[in-house]
């Protein structure tokens, strides 16, 4: 036996016996990467607050979603307090998609983020919702949908996760069921009256000037029916027949087809052009910090971070701006990896901190 042979087997003898403390970890980082090349330069508002937590700071969150738009390759974030600072110049709310799309053109970036805290619980173990939209300063840019060029027809379409491939087939079908559902408004409510309102001024049971005295009158007045007078006998006249029903294989101008998911190919010239009100994109989400599948992604997140506090990953449950941040990259990267932005994931090893 070699000197060397005999060298690595006391070396693996030794790291046996002290434990697999002193071994290296191996680890799988999730990569990303902006998928949209129209929407490189943008910008992030302070989330709006809609939960019932007063110490949900809409700041906090946009500063939050920011770093870690940042902190993937293709993306250009405009800091928070440049956006404050023209949005107090200028006089916007934010409360509607033209005033999105003003400050959007105003700070010369492609999109603005306008978001809303919708759940958040700061105590253990926490709870956040967000709703996400993104407004481009473009009005002729249309919503991109779930799946968009992810690879539809193609060998690697069996490695779509199952829960993307569903909510891509909903998004569809959500959208061809627009064209198929008529238009409707609101109904308009009736004014109640209180009880015993205006009995003083009615004049006394039985005057032939009160209307209320006859039943046609008393109907009208509280806003009833009245009855209608019986039906004749005789059928009506057909003038015209029935129109015949449509074809099966006809489908209207505007129905979404799935060949929508793929990106097309070039023109050389520009079609009919039409603006659109709806965001770019948008993600909404629910994250509880007591579910398995959020807190194992957790776990992966703070593996490959230099966090040098001491603590673990469970750290980040009871820390609000560690959970904020966190919240905010699920976010992004489930929007991200919905539409074609991720990559593959990088192979890592990594020397415990205990060592």
């Amino acid at each position: 036996m070699s000197r060397q042979l005999r060298y690595m087997l006391c070396l693996l003898c030794l790291l046996a016996t002290s434990g697999c403390y002193m071994l290296p970890q191996l680890g799988h980082q999730p990569m990303y990467h902006n998928p949209f090349p129209q929407l490189t330069k943008v910008a992030v508002a302070p989330f709006f607050n809609l939960s019932t937590e007063p110490a949900a700071d809409g700041r906090q969150f946009a500063e939050a979603y920011g770093n870690e738009l940042q902190s993937i390759p293709g993306f250009e974030v405009v800091p928070v307090g440049v956006v404050e600072r023209a949005m107090e110049a200028h006089g916007l709310t934010l409360e509607s998609p033209e005033q999105a799309r003003l400050l959007a053109q105003q700070l010369g970036v492609d999109a603005i983020v306008v978001a809303a805290v919708t759940d958040f619980r700061p105590y253990y173990p926490p709870r956040c919702g967000l709703q996400v939209e993104w407004y481009a300063a473009n009005p002729y840019f249309h919503q991109i949908p779930v799946g968009y060029g992810l690879p539809w027809g193609t060998d690697e379409e069996k490695e779509i996760p199952a829960p993307l491939v569903l909510e891509a087939e909903m998004g569809l079908a959500r959208a061809q069921l627009k064209t198929q559902t008529p238009a409707y408004g609101p109904e308009p409510l009736q004014h109640v009256e209180p009880p015993g309102a205006g009995e003083e001024l009615a004049p006394p049971p039985g005057d032939p000037d009160d209307p209320l005295s006859t039943s046609e009158g008393a109907a009208v007045a509280y806003n009833e029916t009245p009855a209608a007078a019986p039906a004749s006998t005789e059928a009506p006249a057909i003038d015209d027949p029935a129109p015949a029903p449509p074809e099966m294989n006809q489908v209207p101008a505007g129905w979404p087809d799935a060949r929508g998911l793929f990106p097309p190919p070039p023109a050389a010239e520009l079609g009919p052009l039409m603006a659109c009100n709806e965001p770019v994109l948008r993600h909404t989400r629910s994250y509880d910090g007591a579910d398995g599948e959020f807190t194992n992604s957790l776990s992966n997140y703070y593996f490959f971070r230099d966090d040098e506090r001491g603590s673990n990953w469970r750290g980040y449950l009871t820390r609000m701006p560690d959970f904020i941040r966190f919240c905010c990259y699920r976010s992004i990267t489930e929007m991200v990896s919905a539409r074609g932005g991720v990559d593959e994931a990088r192979v890592v090893w990594r020397w415990p901190q205990s060592r």
